[in-house]
């Protein structure tokens, strides 16, 4: 075998961090379409945990100027800083805000990425006041596609990758062991120990944002046959679990 491609691959943790979104298009805005329909955005103070280059604070600014976001990647929030205001480096495990200091605390597929996904939701809700609303969404382990990549031995393999999610825990962990996906029972689990109540907890299909490039057509063919199932038991192999909590008194 050779080396030279293992020696170039990147490692877990650095792969783990995930790809923020550089650019708005339909699936991010379908989302918050989605949140909007349960949580009133209007004047909220409301943080992005783990923001990337600030693509969801841009938009939440259109609706509130009490939006901020932090990232634990420096890179990321310098380049996002240079174009929208209110980001900031931080952890997601202890966050520099005061109790109860956000109306709404979203983490838009990041839970899956975080050290300790555990304390960094105590600290989502910490955060925010009672009657506020932590906005979760996060991967879901039926989803037949790994969309992080793998890795084979050292060698990482970028892609939607499929049927690994389907993979005992031991084995979906030798290839996968940079980034989490969540089972409907393991999320309800982790939640359970939050002072939050469930307010929402469904899956969502994706926005085919990349196969639209490539064919408008079938993205419309797949929006359009699956996003119906999202009111059907199928929802339950969707893409990522739609979450949204109020915060106990």
């Amino acid at each position: 075998m050779e080396t030279a491609p293992q020696a170039s691959a990147p490692a877990p943790e650095v792969v783990g961090l995930g790809q923020p979104s550089y650019v708005w298009r339909f699936g991010l805005e379908r989302r918050l379409s989605l949140v909007r329909r349960h949580v009133p955005l209007e004047d909220r103070r409301m943080l992005d945990i783990g923001c990337g280059v600030g693509t969801f604070v841009r938009r939440l600014g259109e609706f509130s100027s009490h939006v901020c976001g932090v990232d634990i990647d420096g890179e990321r929030v310098r380049r996002g800083a240079q174009s929208v205001p209110g980001l900031a480096v931080a952890v997601s495990e202890n966050l520099p805000f005061h109790d109860g200091a956000f109306d709404l605390v979203l983490l838009h597929e990041v839970l899956e990425h975080v050290r300790d996904d555990a304390l960094t939701l105590r600290e989502a809700c910490r955060v925010t006041r009672p009657g506020g609303n932590v906005v979760i969404f996060c991967p879901n382990r039926l989803y037949p596609f790994e969309t992080h990549g793998v890795f084979l031995g050292k060698r990482y393999v970028f892609g939607n990758i499929p049927l690994v999610n389907y993979l005992p825990d031991p084995w979906r962990r030798r290839f996968v062991p940079h980034v989490r996906a969540y089972t409907r029972g393991g999320l309800r689990r982790l939640l359970a120990r939050l002072p939050a109540r469930t307010v929402v907890h469904t899956c969502i299909w994706p926005g085919f944002d990349n196969l639209r490039a490539r064919s408008g057509l079938a993205s419309a063919v797949l929006r359009r046959v699956l996003y119906p199932l999202e009111s059907t038991p199928l929802r339950n192999f969707g893409l990522s679990h739609f979450v949204i909590l109020e915060r106990k008194d």
